[in-house]
């Protein structure tokens, strides 16, 4: 597949326009103009690089990808190892980043919510990016923390009381903490995002509503995997996601 025509698809596909971001979504990278192997993974990583040039891939996809807002642009130390890797082997880099967390099928809040159960009845926030939801049947939030866990295999940080009942569940994954309040807001008995703050457990002890940090990385697994399989599919492509295991 010509790399033009998968970028106008992808483009179109997470409707890339609408959003306003921190980041270039897209072709980051530019290598090899025809796409046959992609290598799928949560951040364009030194690690990941060196698989997909382990693996002879063309194009490396990936959610957290390069050239964040406010970053320092000078090409050095890592960045410089990072984009040499690419270069060198004529590698693509695609990232999508906010994007991908929206999109109704593939996004990590949709993959999220699909591989833990949940059945999604709302949006809200900001450029409405994070989802509410009830669960199948009404559980606590410490059995609610133990079914994230076998989810995701790993054990979530709990915040707030374990044994608050919960029948709705408001989630955006990554680092989402900043929407709790929002959250909170939409009627929601629990949040659970990647990650939390200082000023989280105050709000969930005061609010009574729970708050599950069950990491960035972990929650943001899914939506390239579904993306990736997507394309496979849809273009036969080889698309194959590689795990660059992060506790964060």
């Amino acid at each position: 597949m010509e790399r033009a025509e998968l970028l106008r698809y992808l483009d179109s596909l997470l409707e890339v326009g609408r959003f306003k971001d921190y980041c270039p979504n897209g072709l980051q990278v530019e290598g090899r103009g025809e796409v046959r192997y992609i290598v799928c993974g949560v951040t364009a990583s030194q690690a990941l690089l060196d698989a997909a040039v382990a693996r002879g891939a063309d194009t490396v996809l990936v959610h957290h990808g390069y050239f964040w807002r406010g970053e320092d642009g000078r090409v050095t130390g890592l960045r410089r190892r990072r984009l040499a890797t690419l270069l060198a082997h004529d590698i693509n880099l695609l990232a999508y980043h906010l994007p991908l967390d929206a999109h109704p099928e593939f996004g990590n809040n949709a993959q999220l919510g699909r591989l833990l159960g949940w059945l999604p009845d709302g949006r809200f926030g900001e450029q409405e990016l994070g989802w509410t939801g009830r669960l199948a049947e009404p559980v606590s939030l410490a059995r609610l923390a133990r079914s994230v866990a076998a989810g995701l295999g790993r054990e979530p940080l709990v915040l707030g009381d374990p044994q608050r009942i919960v029948e709705r569940v408001g989630w955006c994954t990554g680092g989402a903490q900043g929407y709790f309040e929002q959250a909170i807001a939409a009627g929601v008995d629990c949040f659970v995002s990647g990650e939390a703050s200082e000023p989280t457990t105050h709000l969930a002890r005061e609010s009574g509503v729970g708050y599950l940090g069950v990491g960035h990385h972990a929650s943001e697994r899914y939506g390239v995997q579904a993306l990736g399989a997507h394309l496979a599919a849809s273009f036969g492509l080889h698309a194959e996601f590689v795990e660059v295991e992060n506790p964060v």
